[in-house]
């Protein structure tokens, strides 16, 4: 019997932003791509621009979008052409997080998930991981990062850029 084999390490693509627009500009270029069952794990502290990020995945999906942060919901949804449920786990435990019912939004659409560190590992396992670094009161260095399946299908979009 063989040893069992190390886990390959994360696949990771890095982009500067030096403004809000920046960011937003860098997940809407992910839109066209994003398809129902994704999920998104973003991570950072307070004011690393996660809620930019999914503003610029929900204008990308329907500009007229007012995004909120759902610290104090948890779970907001926009509309698209595939919803967008923006989920906020920074104040969930972790037995919290099943009536949530992230399995069911996620068949229903895309799962942009804060604090995604605290997404159950079934969920973790094949999303695109996107790290926020504060670099300067505007400028922001995010690392996306995956280990498997659709993660690193959209990671490699991130590599190549968006389809045109």
């Amino acid at each position: 019997m063989s040893a069992p084999r190390p886990s390959a390490p994360p696949a990771v693509v890095r982009r500067e932003s030096v403004s809000a627009e920046a960011t937003e500009s860098i997940a809407a270029a992910l839109v066209q791509t994003l398809e129902r069952g994704d999920v998104l794990s973003l991570e950072g502290p307070l004011g690393a621009g996660k809620t930019r990020f999914v503003q610029g995945l929900a204008h990308a999906f329907d500009p007229h979008t007012h995004v909120r942060s759902p610290t104090f919901t948890l779970v907001n949804e926009y509309a698209g052409r595939i919803p967008l449920f923006h989920v906020d786990l920074y104040r969930v435990e972790g037995g919290e997080l099943e009536p949530l019912g992230l399995d069911e939004l996620r068949e229903r659409g895309v799962l942009a998930v804060e604090w995604g560190d605290k997404l159950p590992a079934h969920l973790a396992e094949e999303a695109l991981r996107v790290a926020f670094e504060i670099r300067s009161a505007a400028a922001r260095t995010l690392t996306f990062s995956a280990t498997c399946g659709r993660g690193l299908e959209l990671l490699e979009v991130c590599r190549i850029g968006a389809p045109s």
